[in-house]
């Protein structure tokens, strides 16, 4: 069964959708210290199956960028493997990639990391930080088995550099191939429901964003050859708490209903709105649930997926939605959301922090306007992406300028300030040990007298005090 931790599971080959140009960048024969990428290339090749519907048709498959010379670095070739995999490039010094925008906005950004042995590296042993487009993505990365990156990335510039840059003077960093795709304009959208709250998230598509999870809900795995924008998309089997509801899973084989100004098939697959999960008439008491763990210290896109794929007529699905137990929609009417049309697809985006036990926890629960014929609950899909965070970061505390300083010189400017910063406090305890030394001076010739008469009469010391000059013992 797929890690649902790691949804994007690495496929052997790779497409662009009409709405998006897709750039794939495999290590380069010769050293190059940045690549322009294209996306024109011959049409792609069949679909596995007939029922799968077809791709649109000015899909193009991309080609590797051409190298342009400088980029430092060695090319590694693994003796076995996917072709797309066989090769890595290995960075053991700051290096970046540099790719041409052609429209401003939304990103996506996917990294592909296969380690292999060759010419004496290893490269699980490798560790590095990654950062584009202001944002740290990655920082003190290592991994020892494949795995898919996403990221979803604001670019307001015509260049994306993507810098990879080791995270000691003695280690190093790689890539096996990187994939840059223009996402569709409603790809991400920049408002969000913050739950239990009336006020909104602004500004979501300006967040630098991490896919976490991307959940096929009562469906199976839907690969990349069935969506236009290469994504997978992995059953929630690992996620669903299955002793807090007798939920039952749906298939539909009529056609999804996309409306003009609704969710399109490059925000998600006939696929994913084609099955669901469910709570029927019978289970009216109870909920279904969904617990991903994630990271504290972040904000948390929330994406829900929904198509009424099961009821008979329209206005007879309604549900409450909560995250982290906290109502994020009260009696959802999904006929009025859709408008007005069964099997016609529609989402929801939250924006939640981790609760404290470091997960995010999506339930579906009946409302008390469903009738106990009616399908009290419903959903199709889920996507969690991680968004950074104040200092803009996807991994840590660690900031863009940090992570894309030159370990070497990292390390001699910490030498320097090492040696600056003992100095200092050694001139400061020299200080100290001054003043301690001088007060202890001063208190040693210090004198305490006695008081003394004033009543002084015919040249005699009056009654008083007799007369004592020395010093006042304590």
């Amino acid at each position: 069964m797929a890690n649902p931790r790691n949804p994007n599971r690495l496929p052997s080959s790779s497409s662009s959708s009409s709405s998006s140009s897709r750039s794939v960048a495999s290590p380069p024969l010769s050293s190059p210290p940045r690549i322009t990428t294209s996306s024109r290339a011959a049409p792609p090749p069949p679909l596995p199956s007939a029922a799968t519907p077809p791709l649109p048709p000015r899909l193009r498959p991309p080609r590797a960028a051409p190298p342009l010379p400088g980029l430092r670095g060695l090319r590694l070739r693994a003796p076995g493997g996917a072709s797309l995999h066989r090769t890595a490039r290995v960075f053991p010094s700051p290096s970046s990639y540099e790719f041409e925008i052609k429209e401003k906005g939304s990103h996506l950004l996917r990294l592909h990391f296969y380690p292999f042995v060759a010419r004496g590296y290893d490269l699980s042993s490798a560790s590095f930080h990654v950062s584009a487009s202001g944002f740290t993505l990655l920082a003190n990365f290592t991994t020892a088995d494949p795995v898919l990156k996403e990221f979803v990335l604001w670019i307001d510039s015509d260049k994306l550099v993507l810098s990879f840059v080791p995270a000691q003077a003695s280690s190093f960093a790689f890539v096996n191939a990187i994939e840059v795709v223009s996402a569709p304009k409603d790809l991400i959208g920049d408002v969000a429901i913050v739950p239990n709250q009336l006020e909104k998230f602004n500004g979501v598509s300006r967040q630098a964003l991490e896919t976490l999870y991307r959940i096929n809900v009562g469906g199976p795995k839907v690969t990349p050859f069935n969506d236009t924008l290469w994504r997978t998309w992995v059953p929630d089997n690992e996620l669903f708490v299955e002793s807090d509801s007798t939920s039952k899973t749906l298939s539909f084989s009529g056609r999804i209903a996309y409306q003009k100004y609704g969710a399109s098939r490059e925000v998600a697959p006939d696929n994913v709105y084609s099955t669901a999960r469910v709570v029927d008439g019978s289970d009216s008491n109870h909920n279904m649930t969904w617990v991903f763990p994630v990271s504290s210290g972040y904000k948390y896109l929330i994406r829900l997926h929904f198509c009424d794929i099961a009821s008979l007529a329209l206005n007879q699905l309604y549900f409450n939605i909560y995250v982290n137990g906290n109502s994020g929609y009260g009696d959802f009417d999904l006929s009025d959301a859709a408008g007005h049309v069964l099997a016609s697809p529609y989402y929801i985006d939250f924006v939640a922090d981790a609760d404290n036990s470091g997960k995010v926890i999506v339930t579906i629960g009946p409302s008390k306007l469903s009738s106990p014929s009616w399908i009290h609950g419903l959903l199709n899909g889920v996507e969690v992406m991680k968004m950074n965070n104040s200092i803009g970061s996807l991994d840590g505390d660690a900031s863009v300028v940090l992570v894309t300083e030159n370990p070497v010189k990292r390390g001699f400017g910490e030498f320097v300030r090492s040696i600056l910063c003992g100095f200092a406090f050694m001139s400061l305890l020299g200080i100290v040990f001054m003043l301690v030394m001088r007060l202890r001076a001063e208190s040693g010739r210090t004198v305490l007298w006695s008081p003394l008469p004033t009543d002084v009469s015919g040249g005699k010391w009056g009654q008083g005090f007799p007369v004592a000059s020395g010093k006042l013992e304590l």
